[in-house]
């Protein structure tokens, strides 16, 4: 699945999910260690736990993250609109 980014430097998080589990993530753009790092992070993990720890996570005031945006795109993939 491929989300759209807002308002981060990354344009774009593509991730799977199997069975409620985040299987595998990478950011497109953005900074490179951190995007990396966090894509880690995630894979392994329930959807929901993901959600729950990224949800929130502002950078520079911008009111989302790259975490966020991840977050975001895993709540629309739960609802169907992704």
């Amino acid at each position: 699945m491929r989300h759209m980014n807002h308002h981060t430097c990354s344009r774009a998080v593509d991730f799977e999910v199997e069975n409620g589990i985040v299987t595998q993530c990478r950011f497109i753009g953005g900074c490179d260690g951190n995007t990396q790092g966090v894509a880690k992070l995630v894979i392994g993990r329930s959807v929901d736990d993901v959600i729950a720890t990224l949800e929130g996570i502002d950078c520079g005031g911008r009111g989302t993250s790259c975490p966020d945006q991840l977050a975001q795109a895993l709540k629309a993939y739960k609802s169907g609109n992704l």
